[in-house]
């Protein structure tokens, strides 16, 4: 809780610097121009971008794929999006480097693993600190799986 009381402390008075810094070098207009251009263009790529991460997960799914990686670009892009609109130019640069696919791409695999990792944890924690694995109790369960699903869908 703290952390985002200082970032809603932090950001604005960072921004406000910058605005006043960056309107000083070329003006006021000029500035509040750049401001409107930055969340324009922002806005258009995220309309675009998102469409094809949307249209991504559909084929992913479609295929019966998890579409885990499409789901943490798209909150990338929300994400994205955010910091464009807000005015500044910090922000605008925190926008624009998620709009680069590669770094979107690595930047949601972390927060891919991040996730995995916690939901360990707190799986870890569920089980009173001890994680359950049947090899470390001698337990090896051996059989055959069959889908009869798929089976009577074939014979049909």
């Amino acid at each position: 809780m703290r952390f985002a009381l200082l970032i809603f402390i932090l950001v604005p008075i960072v921004e406000m610097t910058v605005l006043i810094q960056v309107g000083s070098e070329i003006g006021a207009l000029a500035t509040i121009g750049l401001v409107f251009l930055t969340a324009i263009l922002g806005v258009t790529l995220i309309r675009k971008q998102g469409l094809e991460t949307s249209l991504k997960a559909q084929e992913k799914m479609r295929r019966g794929e998890l579409p885990a990686s499409e789901v943490a670009e798209g909150l990338m892009l929300i994400f994205a999006g955010l910091c464009l609109l807000i005015p500044g130019f910090v922000t605008d640069a925190m926008g624009a480097v998620l709009l680069v696919p590669p770094l979107r791409k690595l930047f949601a695999a972390g927060l891919i693993v991040k996730f995995i990792s916690s939901m360990m944890a707190k799986s870890t924690q569920w089980r009173g600190g001890q994680a359950y694995s049947s090899e470390e109790n001698g337990e090896i369960i051996e059989g055959e799986y069959v889908n009869e699903e798929n089976d009577l869908i074939d014979k049909k």
